[in-house]
């Protein structure tokens, strides 16, 4: 198997879509309106599902966090230190809600954190080198 993307339920779908189109660049793959939206990030599907869309397909009912929650993060990656600050500051002043500002960590990597607007974390993270060379 190959991953393929990921998907989150949201409750307010245009409001989600909003956030990672405008906030975090996310490019939306159909119109709006639809049950699920198909967005992309650098090659990687990422999917919103109404959360009543998707309880209505799959025939269960879910249990919802509200707030910050800690069951997951989605991992940004930005080449220098100091477009780890910009991008923070950016989305921040856009209306992403500030987690933990930017630091630089024992492990050498300058990491920060935010939420979107139904309180899922995002990581804007950078070991200062490229992205294609970061893992070498």
């Amino acid at each position: 198997m190959r991953l393929d993307g990921l998907g989150i339920l949201v409750k307010d779908m245009d409001t989600m879509i909003r956030f990672y189109r405008d906030v975090l660049g996310f490019e939306i793959k159909e119109a709006e309106g639809t049950e699920n939206v198909y967005l992309v990030k650098d090659g990687t599907l990422f999917l919103l599902y109404g959360r009543k869309d998707f309880e209505k397909m799959t025939g269960h009912r879910y249990d919802y966090v509200k707030g910050l929650n800690g069951h997951f993060e989605i991992a940004l990656y930005v080449d220098t230190f100091e477009q780890v600050d910009m991008e923070f500051q950016k989305a921040v002043e856009q209306g992403a809600v500030p987690v933990m500002e930017p630091t630089t960590e024992p492990w050498g990597q300058r990491t920060c954190y935010i939420a979107d607007p139904e309180g899922n974390l995002i990581e804007i993270g950078s070991w200062n080198k490229p992205y294609e060379t970061k893992d070498l």
